[in-house]
């Protein structure tokens, strides 16, 4: 950090003066971020409506029938997991790992409601709250406890029936993996500037959260394997090697850096997507059709109950090989007309040779916000 400069910090000391950068590794400690991730979520949901179900192997996916071709896992419980069933995984092969798992079809609006249950209980607490999905959020909250505040939002969750693990950091990304320590048993766990090389210096890039295995290879190919080692890079180097903006991101990732603040409002989808896996592929092009204007027409009316213009259309085949290819059109004219978004889907199907069976079909828009009148 520099030393040029100082200001009064906190408790009165005299604190280095930051650059914005250094600023995201080195956030004011008395402000704390907080990931909340439910544990077992979908399974958790199960358990609290079916409690005779408690203990068991659950796994939820498709209609719940594990002989459904093409559907998947979207969640194993803890039970479920020790015979090897995660989620992604098909049915029929959880269904061989886990032959007396108790399979349950996939319920949203229960989710939806659980989730919306537990996230109106932690805006409850004086915190600000960011919503990341049905099954974990980010708090920011300025306290001197933080692990009391922990404990108390893990208490609360557990009246409703449900569990989940609190990771705290000061930053966004210190915060999100110590979830995944708290998740080995304590249920809460800390991660900071103070433990950060301690906890993660040795573990594989991989281990950040925002680092892939695909960006992991590609930084073990210029020597770049662990945490430590991506810490330590120059900047520089890995603007060169990853772009001006990639690289620096990168380094700052290593060094346990990243957000520090919480988004509380929710934000406007660039776009939205549905696609549909068939039991049985598709060989007649117009049922094909008949798929992709259906698709295309529910977005449509979805969009226009959410208030959001289309700009471009998308259309996705993957085909029995898993051969994948999109193609995509920018419309005329921003539009919320259902036939006009329908007829560039088809427009754009007819730029497919479909000369395979057909395994899957997706439409996706891409939105900006309606403007009032």
């Amino acid at each position: 950090m520099p030393r040029e400069r100082t200001s009064r910090g906190i408790q009165g000391r005299r604190t280095p003066v930051a650059t914005p950068w250094e600023l995201c590794l080195y956030p004011e400690v008395a402000r704390w971020l907080a990931h909340v991730d439910l544990d077992q979520f979908q399974a958790a949901v199960e358990y609290r409506r079916r409690p005779h179900l408690r203990g068991l192997p659950v796994i939820v996916g498709g209609n719940g029938d594990p002989t459904e071709p093409r559907k998947v896992v979207t969640c194993a419980s803890y039970p479920a997991r020790e015979f090897g069933v995660r989620a992604g995984m098909p049915l029929r092969q959880a269904a061989r790992k886990c032959p007396d798992g108790v399979f349950l079809a996939l319920d949203m609006a229960t989710y939806e409601a659980a989730s919306d249950e537990v996230m109106t209980l932690l805006r409850s607490f004086p915190v600000r709250l960011e919503v990341l999905g049905w099954d974990e959020a980010f708090l920011a909250a300025d306290t001197a406890d933080p692990e009391q505040l922990a404990a108390d939002i893990r208490r609360a969750v557990a009246e409703l029936g449900l569990s989940c693990c609190v990771g705290l950091g000061d930053t966004k990304q210190r915060a999100k993996l110590a979830t995944g320590f708290a998740k080995r048993g304590p249920g809460i766990y800390r991660l900071t500037a103070a433990n950060w090389d301690e906890v993660m210096a040795d573990r594989p890039t991989d281990a950040l959260w925002g680092v892939g295995s695909r960006i992991a290879a590609r930084l073990g190919e210029v020597g770049i394997r662990t945490v430590a080692e991506l810490g330590a890079a120059d900047p520089r180097e890995l603007a060169a090697a990853f772009g001006p903006t990639t690289g620096p991101y990168l380094w700052l990732l290593g060094r346990g850096g990243g957000e520090t603040d919480v988004v509380t409002q929710p934000r406007a989808a660039a776009g939205r997507s549905k696609s549909e896996t068939f039991p049985a592929d598709l060989t007649d092009r117009a049922e094909i059709a008949g798929h992709v204007d259906r698709l295309a027409r529910e977005l449509a009316a979805e969009m226009l109950d959410a208030g959001r213009v289309t700009v471009r259309v998308a259309v996705t085949v993957r085909t029995k090989t898993f051969y994948t290819r999109t193609k995509i059109r920018t419309l005329p004219a921003p539009t919320t007309d259902a036939d006009a978004i329908a007829a560039a889907a088809l427009d754009i199907l007819g730029r497919f040779e479909l000369d395979r069976p057909v395994r899957l079909l997706g439409v996706r828009l891409e939105l900006v916000r309606a403007t009032p009148e």
